[in-house]
């Protein structure tokens, strides 16, 4: 029988799950993949049907094991979309679709929330401000609209708990997956019995809470039989996308920022000890302690392809070269954009605002702007509101941050990549790794099979060299620099307007 060599970091995202199997220095060695379909039934709402979770695992697993004997499978863990939830009975059959992260229904039980709990308490004990990704506002809003399910619940779930159950029988779930419901007590690593007594929700409907890189069950026979993996393979906890992202990239202990291209644009550093601040979100990292201070656009890539199909009338499926062309154009563009502005709150503003009701802005429109200059604003946007959120942090955690470590779907883009460097003024590296939460998962298994002593010495072993860098361009970081003041009092002078603007939307007949 084949020595246990390798383990299986499971990414389940909003619109995939990939299963890939790694070796002790982090090489991918087999992979597998399959797609879950995302639901809009009403404006503002986002589910999913929690079936496609398990699904999609299966598949991406049966392929991995087509690919490599099972035997070798030394441990897996599971990387998550975060915040997004299902309610299950005692069986682990849901009673309504799975809840996911982008969803915005429960914007009013959001604020009276915070108002009755007290938004400063709520963001000391959960390390997030009032905000609508948190699972929490979401359970307000089922209490009050769908009382039946509401009673009848045996298990609220993060995706990792679900799919943790389907593998091992054991409704557990790591820190770092039940954090981002905002309804912990992060500091203590447990649920809080503040905000579940608030939320009228016993903790026993809820997972057992297990540290990173430890043994949540093992597989058992049925898992086994679905997926292909031995019965007795260990089922170890790894946490939420984001933060595996931070790990898989090897932040741990140092003063780098993850720089995540995704569907959302989300950055990360690292801080051994607890701290909240309006400049960033805190999470549970994936270790056995510490913490990711976290910033997040909740439209990444996602804004990347709106703009693309709704504005400019391309379906990227059948125009593959849509997007290098674009990039093109927007390269031709000047720094500015010839005097074009993008504010990319599309879906709110979590930091550096904490604004739901902000909304996305073109600003300085002239009939000479081109679609390259369109384009080149939308970069340019979300890259200074990167910049500007980072500088918060800084000044927040009082110390610096020295770089930016891209990885993403985004992060293929040169152009994107360099003007990240040029608006922020620091380097960013673009690592051998692409995906980043899926080998962060799996560091936390080849910890939990023994491997490594820590997370941090499997992140040291198992994570990509860089291979390129984007080094800040002196002439370009001029402009950037004074097109980032602009841009800082551009979001401040309308927000008020804005808010005025969401009422009457909400008020639609």
């Amino acid at each position: 029988m084949p020595d246990r060599d390798l383990v299986i970091g499971i990414d389940s995202s909003t619109s995939a799950t990939k299963a890939i199997a790694f070796d002790a220095a982090g090489r991918s060695v087999a992979e597998g993949r399959a797609p879950i379909e995302l639901a809009n039934p009403a404006p503002g709402w986002f589910e999913q049907d929690p079936a496609d979770w398990w699904g999609s695992t299966v598949s991406a697993l049966q392929t991995v094991r087509g690919a490599v004997d099972p035997a070798r499978i030394a441990g897996v863990a599971i990387s998550n979309q975060r915040e997004t939830f299902g309610l299950f009975d005692e069986k682990g059959a849901a009673l309504r679709p799975g809840m996911v992260w982008l969803d915005e229904r429960a914007k009013a039980e959001m604020r009276s929330f915070a108002d009755a709990f007290g938004p400063d308490r709520l963001h000391a004990i959960s390390g997030k401000p009032m905000d609508i990704t948190p699972g929490l506002p979401l359970f307000v809003w089922l209490k009050a609209h769908e009382p039946d399910v509401w009673s009848r619940f045996a298990k609220a779930a993060d995706v990792n708990a679900y799919l943790t159950f389907h593998l091992t029988g054991e409704w557990a779930t790591p820190m770092a997956s039940a954090d981002p419901s905002g309804m912990t007590d992060i500091a203590n690593d447990s649920w809080s019995s503040d905000l579940l007594s608030a939320v009228d929700l016993q903790s026993h409907r809820l997972s057992r809470i297990v540290t990173p890189g430890n043994v949540m069950g093992t597989v058992h026979d049925d898992g086994a039989q679905a997926t292909g993996l031995p019965a007795g393979t260990p089922v170890i906890a790894g946490g939420g996308d984001g933060q595996c992202a931070g790990t898989g990239t090897n932040v741990l202990g140092s003063t780098a920022a993850y720089l995540n291209l995704g569907t959302a644009m989300v950055s990360g550093c690292y801080s051994p000890a607890y701290a909240h601040d309006r400049a960033f979100r805190t999470m549970r990292a994936v270790a056995e302690t510490g913490f990711i201070l976290e910033s997040c656009l909740r439209t990444g890539t996602y804004l990347v392809d709106w703009i693309v199909s709704n504005l400019f009338g391309f379906d990227k499926d059948n125009a593959p070269n849509v997007l290098s062309d674009l990039e093109a154009e927007a390269t031709s563009s000047p720094v500015g954009a010839n005097g074009l502005m993008l504010v990319p709150y599309w879906s709110g503003s979590m930091t550096p605002h904490w604004d739901m009701d902000a909304r996305g802005v073109f600003a300085g429109f002239n009939a000479f702007h081109t679609r390259g200059d369109m384009y080149r604003a939308v970069l340019e946007g979300m890259a200074l509101d990167q910049a500007l959120v980072t500088a918060d942090a800084e000044r927040a955690m009082g110390r610096p941050i020295d770089r930016y470590i891209a990885i993403g779907g985004g992060a293929a883009s040169d152009l994107w990549c360099q003007i990240f460097a040029d608006a922020s003024g620091r380097p960013v590296d673009r690592s051998t790794t692409i995906e980043a939460s899926a080998l962060g998962a799996a560091m936390a298994a080849a910890t939990g099979a023994g491997w490594f002593a820590t997370v941090a010495e499997a992140a040291a072993a198992m994570s990509g060299p860089i291979v390129t860098r984007f080094e800040p361009q002196a002439d370009s970081r001029d402009r950037y620099r004074d097109l980032l003041d602009l841009y800082r009092d551009l979001w401040p002078r309308l927000s008020e307007w804005n808010t005025r603007l969401a009422r009457f939307a909400e008020a639609r007949p």
